[in-house]
This record gives structure tokens, C-alpha cells and sequence, in this order.
């Protein structure tokens, strides 16, 4: 299920009046660029893998995500904490400056770039986990969160981390064990070790 589903509830993002932002507020933000950030990488990784088995995995991942980042919206509308519209920007154009990286190759994308992809998303949804359980820690005294919200959030970004990881070792030990045999290594030929990570990732959710 779509953990935002059902908690559409019209809410004001504008920041109040004269008001400067609390650490809540700031530290959600962070959170929500980094989301921003994760769903546009995703979409590019699955595009360079698009008709593989792979960018299927990495495309339904990216949805995930995309509605994570919509259940982190809801929980700030409940907390009446705004939406820090050049944070969110933010999100985005750190994700296309991150493209221009060094990755050894310079006109065409290199298999280095999955791995290094692979690594940033791994860390990324680990500090995604980290935010749902300062949020779980929030609740104990805060009654506006949704604990069972955040349980599902939880679970999802620890399925998340584990399908990563999986994928980026596999990627990883594959290219640098052809690389050190002296064979040539196409952003592809890693398909058949990656098949056997995306055993572990975690399907989109049902609407």
C-alpha cells in the first residue's frame, strides 16, 4: 500500500510570518532535497538500463521513492512544518551537478558510474531510514505523527538498503574482477551478477 494514500488532507506549506525556521523544519528540508535528489538519480540509472532487467528494478525503486518522498510531505503538513521551496530545488540540482563526476570515461557513460550511483543511493536511503526513526523517537511525545506511517517507512527503506547493497557489490567486485583480468567491460556485461541482487528488491506498492 501506498504509505501516503489516504492522508490527502489539504495543508498550507507557506512559511509563517516573521518566523524563522525550527531545527525540525531544517532537518525535515534536508531530508525532503535529499529525496528530491534520490528520485531523479534512480530515474536516470534506470533510463541507462531501460529493456534490462535492472532498469526495470531501479524504475519501480525510483517509484518507491517517489512516494516515500510524498509520505515525508504529509508527515511535515502534519506538523505544520513548510516546505522550503529552494531547499526542494536544491535536491535537484545537486543531482545534475553530480552527473559531471569523474568516471573515467568522458563522451560515453562508464560502468563505474553504476557503482558509484549504486553507493550514493545505498547512502542515501540509510539516512532516509535514520530520519523515520528520529521521527518514530518524535512520536512518543508528539501525537500528530503516525506511528504506523512510519513502522511501514521503516521497513521499506531497510528493503531498500539491502536490495542496494546487494546490487552495488555485485556491480562492483564483477567490474573491477574483468578489469583486472584485462578484459573489456561494457556498461552491461555485469547483467547476468546484478540478475541475482534484484531477487531482494522490494516491488512497487499496490494503489
Amino acid at each position: 500500500m501506498n504509505p501516503s494514500r489516504g492522508r490527502s488532507r489539504k495543508r498550507s506549506h507557506r512559511p509563517p510570518t516573521g518566523r524563522a525556521p525550527t531545527f525540525l523544519a531544517i532537518y525535515l528540508n534536508d531530508h525532503l532535497t535529499g529525496a528530491n535528489g534520490g528520485v531523479e538519480l534512480l530515474r536516470r540509472a534506470a533510463r541507462a538500463h531501460r529493456g534490462a532487467a535492472l532498469g526495470s528494478s531501479l524504475e519501480s525503486l525510483a517509484e518507491q521513492v517517489a512516494q516515500d518522498r510524498a509520505s515525508l510531505r504529509t508527515v511535515m503538513a502534519d506538523l505544520d512544518v513548510p516546505v522550503m521551496r529552494t531547499s526542494a530545488a536544491l535536491g535537484r540540482f545537486a543531482e545534475r551537478v553530480g552527473r559531471l563526476k569523474p568516471n573515467g570515461r568522458i563522451l560515453s557513460r562508464s560502468p563505474l558510474s553504476d557503482v558509484l550511483e549504486l553507493e550514493a543511493l545505498r547512502m542515501g536511503v540509510e539516512g532516509k531510514a535514520a530520519c523515520w526513526r528520529s521521527l518514530r523517537s518524535l512520536a512518543r511525545t508528539d501525537p500528530r505523527i503516525d506511528t504506523s506511517l512510519i513502522e511501514e517507512l521503516i521497513r521499506r527503506a531497510e528493503q531498500q538498503m539491502r536490495a542496494l547493497e546487494a546490487m552495488r557489490s555485485a556491480c562492483a567486485s564483477q567490474l573491477f574482477a574483468r578489469e583486472a583480468r584485462g578484459r573489456a567491460v561494457t556498461p552491461h556485461s555485469a547483467e547476468a551478477v546484478r540478475l541475482r541482487a534484484l531477487r531482494g528488491l522490494p516491488g512497487p506498492s499496490p494503489t
